[in-house]
């Protein structure tokens, strides 16, 4: 009898649990069968108004002069053997000071970290690093090759052909998620740990589907798990809406933020109008499902989390939650009146704010190599 309420117990759990992973892709692809027809909408709409310049877009030849000044940094470029692709990065500050790794977000490059690289090469050797699928990195066309351990496994290969074994590690949005999960799988390598505008990756999975309203605002994840199609509706009117993301009054930088100038501006349009720019970044989506939930939470590195305020992608309730994975010293600052692209926005506040947690436990000038 035993044995048979065993049986018994065991098919129900299987049955549940497939019926809940079914449920899951379920809503999975029904939100995003609606995010398409949504978009499709919009495209007919773009049409009527602008027949004649809906579909055009061009690739930007000529990099804007920003993205060569030197007082940036130096332009680099590593071939990493394991994995076989070329990586680009821009580095300023003494060879052998302790390495300060910055990780970009969507849709972002080296460029986005430009007023930390200035601020804080006096004191680190500082690497703002194209990542995989972005600006003049490598961009492999599979949806495969973005899954979260080859997305790790690339930074561990960038700080250990750079010299170093430990780093203070730095990542914004997607950046921000490789952070943490680098954080997790290696905290031998990293000092300290700063992340803006992104929670725990187990936060948002948990929160996200508690919590419809930020369900609504990460649409996107699900538009963006379709092929082609998103490519061409970020490109439409040549570009319009990847320059709404950080201009416009819902998305964009807040009122009282350092605006992007139009160079600015013109060097995000030549990285992502290169072929296949787009679709390397949005790969990032494409196989986040499948890489979730995480087997390990934990981060025992000390951790500082800002977050804007005015983030119209992610409730700032995610943030303060973070602190139940964390086993260390964990800081939070929310900036009034920033957005989600903190570092551009209100760089100055970022700044104090990452010097400040860097002297937390010990001296200026007694970073760890």
């Amino acid at each position: 009898m035993a044995r048979v309420l065993h049986n018994l117990f065991m098919f129900t759990m299987t049955l549940i649990l497939r019926i809940r992973v079914l449920g899951y892709w379920s809503l999975i692809y029904g939100y995003c069968a609606l995010c398409t027809a949504v978009a499709l909408l919009k495209l007919w709409w773009n049409i009527i108004l602008r027949p004649s310049t809906t579909f055009h877009w061009g690739i930007r030849e000529t990099p804007p002069a920003c993205l060569n000044d030197t007082s940036l940094g130096t332009h680099c470029y590593v071939r990493i053997k394991e994995s076989g692709l070329r990586f680009h990065y821009v580095a300023a500050g003494e060879r052998g000071k302790p390495l300060m790794l910055f990780l970009h977000g969507f849709p972002e490059f080296w460029f986005s970290w430009r007023h930390q690289l200035r601020e804080f090469k006096s004191e680190f050797r500082v690497v703002a690093v194209d990542m995989r699928g972005y600006g003049e990195s490598d961009m492999p066309s599979s949806t495969e090759s973005y899954r979260f351990d080859y997305l790790v496994t690339d930074i561990k290969d960038i700080v250990e052909y750079l010299g170093y074994n430990r780093c203070y590690l730095v990542g914004h949005d997607w950046g921000g998620t490789i952070a943490w999960l680098f954080a997790i799988h290696y905290p031998e390598m990293v000092n300290k740990l700063i992340v803006l505008n992104c929670p725990h990756p187990s936060v948002f999975t948990d929160y996200a589907l508690r919590h419809p309203s930020q369900l609504l605002k990460s649409s996107y994840f699900f538009f963006f798990q379709l092929p082609r199609f998103p490519e061409v509706m970020l490109s439409i009117n040549d570009f319009k809406a990847l320059k709404g993301l950080f201009t416009s009054r819902s998305t964009g930088i807040g009122r009282k933020g350092r605006w992007l100038t139009a160079e600015d501006m013109e060097a995000y349009l030549y990285a992502f109008s290169q072929p296949g720019a787009l679709t390397g970044a949005l790969n990032y989506y494409r196989n986040v499902f499948s890489s979730l939930p995480l087997s390990q939470n934990d981060v025992k590195s000390p951790v500082l989390l800002l977050w804007g305020e005015r983030d119209a992608f992610l409730e700032q309730e995610m943030a303060e939650a973070c602190r139940v994975y964390i086993r260390n010293h964990f800081r939070l600052n929310i900036i009034s009146g920033a957005s989600h692209w903190l570092q551009q926005d209100q760089p100055d506040i970022v700044n104090t704010l990452i010097w400040t947690f860097l002297k937390e436990g010990e001296g200026r000038k007694t970073y760890r190599n």
